[in-house]
């Protein structure tokens, strides 16, 4: 089994269904949903569906100690983070792939993130040398390489990106169809103003799997 932190709307949250539509897949019920008709869109999506809508706050790994330590680890967390405003959000080509990223930047926000990647640290276990193959780290910079030897992800800290991901990598001409069609499907719901008051504990039951919500956890500082 994997785990991870991950930042997902609130169920009353209109995001929350309308992005899940969007991937075919509601990471809460682990239901598939009928998606919007766009040329392409299954393919596209075929990679975040398995993860379900979220954004990373400390990224899947395996865990060295228990599922009991992990959780117990994650609800201290929660209790001793106040909540805050996450910035509207909007969609952008990151990296070749499309996601909702903050419109500014938001330090509680990051705050945040780096406080889930160092309060985990002691239950995930070593990568692998396939998993430090996966992250291909002779295209990564020399900071990103030593963060993910120590810490088995390279996006953290400086580094640290909030992305909502709506697709898989696309090529010029595909994006051209998808991101229309993404931002028109998703309407004015990512600028809408929003809390952070929950921190979401994924799981994923083997390799391949699709991960899902096992745990929301109130913010309580």
């Amino acid at each position: 089994m994997r785990v991870a932190l991950y930042w997902a709307p609130e169920l009353d949250d209109p995001l929350h269904a309308r992005a899940s539509a969007w991937l075919g897949r509601d990471a809460e019920t682990g239901a598939a949903i009928a998606q919007p008709e766009v040329p392409g869109i299954v393919e596209a999506t075929a990679d975040p569906r398995l993860y379900g809508f979220h954004a990373t706050l400390k990224a899947p790994f395996r865990i060295a100690t228990s599922w009991e330590q992990v959780v117990a680890t994650s609800e201290a967390l929660a209790a001793e983070t106040t909540p805050f405003t996450l910035p509207p959000l909007m969609v952008q080509n990151l990296r070749g792939f499309l996601a909702l990223i903050e419109s500014e930047p938001c330090p509680a926000l990051d705050a945040f993130a780096a406080a889930c990647v160092q309060a985990l640290e002691p239950h995930r276990a070593p990568l692998t040398t396939e998993e430090i193959a996966r992250r291909r780290p002779e295209r990564l910079s020399e900071r990103q390489r030593a963060h993910l030897g120590r810490w088995g992800y390279h996006l953290v800290f400086e580094d640290f990106q909030f992305h909502g991901t709506l697709t898989g990598r696309l090529p010029d001409v595909q994006r051209a169809v998808i991101e229309p069609a993404v931002t028109e499907f998703l309407g004015d719901l990512p600028a809408r103003p929003r809390l952070v008051r929950e921190l979401c504990l994924f799981t994923q039951a083997a390799p391949g799997a699709p991960f899902a919500i096992a745990r929301r956890l109130p913010l309580r500082g």
